[in-house]
């Protein structure tokens, strides 16, 4: 039996062990670079976050242009609901009255001898069926007929309100769904923004918010120096050339204002502005009403090509008409850029032109 065991293995030692131990060794190793490079993300440089972050916040003020909109639609059709419910609240109660004066009425007819069958359906818990039936109404007395064509009048009246009142509140709805869905678009590319910022070093950032468009001697302490009200030649840098109107200068008046208040999307001031919002309430401190959206003030006023610029005109930026700011003069404007950048004076060609305009 023994003859036909297996020769005993022996384990490698001596110059064989090392060897193969070094072998093993190298090849867990190139594994492990190998695994390594499959799944490590390179780290993007400075512009390449800067790229990308800009393209965040574009897309993002292209949704808060999109909600601003959506939010005028749906404040409309809350309006208008509100109005239809206070006006069928008061025909009710007209109603009411005219139903409370057939009782009346019925009540004087039954001491006098008798309810005519009109009058009986009429006051029912089922008055339409008597409404639904003209024959009822040949039978009764003139007086009667009449206040019973004026309820059928009111019910007619009543069932429309509500009819239109269901369709407002159908709209207002499927603006709520769209408001929400486009504040979840907004609130992630502002995250995502965020996060790509946050891998940046202190000197990085720094660096990205320099090249942000902030001009020196703008920067938040330098808004929230001037006093409301104040007129444009305290805030404003020397040499820039005079407003064209009184209206263009006190639209220019109230930008300096802002300057160094937050961007906060949706807002129309006056603590925080997103870019149309800055631009609505600049000139409507002026007395003149813009429309809440960068798309829909490019068509507001005169349209004024890039070398006819004057203060207090509107310019307007990229392909789909997404930002807006005031012009100032000498190449500059205010404007709202966008969440974490206050309202502050930068280049126009920041940005891709897109046009201007000259409220009235």
């Amino acid at each position: 039996m023994a003859a036909h065991r297996k020769p005993r293995q022996h384990p490698l030692t001596g110059p064989a062990a090392r060897t193969a131990a070094t072998l093993a060794l190298a090849g867990a190793a190139t594994a492990t670079a190998f695994e390594g490079t499959g799944h490590a993300e390179p780290r993007l440089t400075p512009a390449q976050v800067k790229a990308k972050v800009d393209r965040l916040y574009q897309d993002a003020e292209v949704a808060t242009e999109a909600y601003n909109a959506t939010k005028e639609k749906a404040d409309d059709a809350q309006r208008a609901l509100d109005a239809l419910q206070d006006e069928a609240a008061r025909k009710t109660g007209r109603l009411n009255s005219a139903r409370n004066a057939l009782g009346s009425l019925a009540a004087a007819q039954y001491r006098t001898g008798g309810v005519a069958p009109a009058l009986q359906l009429m006051l029912s818990s089922d008055p339409q069926r008597y409404l639904d039936d003209a024959a009822f109404q040949e039978r009764a007395g003139d007086r009667t007929a009449t206040a019973v064509a004026g309820v059928r009048g009111q019910l007619a009246e009543l069932k429309r309100l509500h009819t239109t009142a269901d369709s407002r509140l159908a709209e207002l709805r499927a603006k709520q769904t769209e408001l929400k869905r486009h504040k979840e678009t907004i609130k992630a590319k502002i995250e995502s923004a965020q996060a790509l910022l946050a891998q940046l070093t202190a000197e990085e950032r720094t660096a990205y918010e320099g090249q942000d468009g902030t001009r020196a001697g703008t920067s938040g302490r330098a808004g929230r120096s001037s006093a409301p009200g104040a007129p444009a030649a305290s805030a404003a840098p020397a040499g820039l050339p005079p407003a064209p109107s009184g209206r263009a200068a006190a639209a220019v008046a109230f930008a300096y204002t802002a300057l160094g208040k937050p961007y906060v999307w949706g807002a129309t001031g006056p603590s925080a502005f997103d870019c149309s919002g800055l631009t609505q309430a600049a000139w409507g401190a002026a007395g003149v009403s813009l429309p809440r959206t960068t798309y829909t003030q490019i068509n507001s006023g005169r349209r004024v090509s890039r070398s006819s610029l004057a203060p207090g005109d509107l310019v307007f930026f990229y392909s789909g008409i997404s930002h807006v700011g005031l012009y100032i003069g000498g190449g500059q404007m205010i404007h709202a850029p966008h969440p974490g950048a206050p309202v502050r004076i930068a280049p126009i060609d920041q940005m891709p032109f897109a046009g201007a305009t000259r409220p009235a």
